[in-house]
């Protein structure tokens, strides 16, 4: 494994701990993505285009779109609290 790819792990090791620590559903939400985005990048690497396009529109894109969606729908967005709602 190259040294570029080593630190595609390292990035993605980070935002998927991130993901456990953080508090806040769309900053983990983000985190999230990036560890995705990583991963297609490092599917690039490995020359596997098409597994690292199916990751990107998948895993980062519709994936994060359909979490930000539950997210929104839960009500548990920023500033907002499971308690507010009607």
């Amino acid at each position: 494994m190259s040294w570029v790819a080593s630190i595609i792990v390292i990035v993605m090791l980070a935002a998927a701990v991130a993901v456990l620590l953080l508090k806040d559903f769309l900053s983990a939400l983000a985190a999230l993505a990036v560890v995705s985005l990583a991963l297609s990048v490092l599917f690039v690497i490995l020359r596997a285009p098409d597994v690292a396009m199916t990751e990107a529109a998948v895993g980062a894109g519709l994936g994060s779109l359909l979490f930000a969606l539950a997210i929104r729908r839960m009500g548990l967005a920023r500033g907002h609290k499971p308690e507010d709602r009607p």
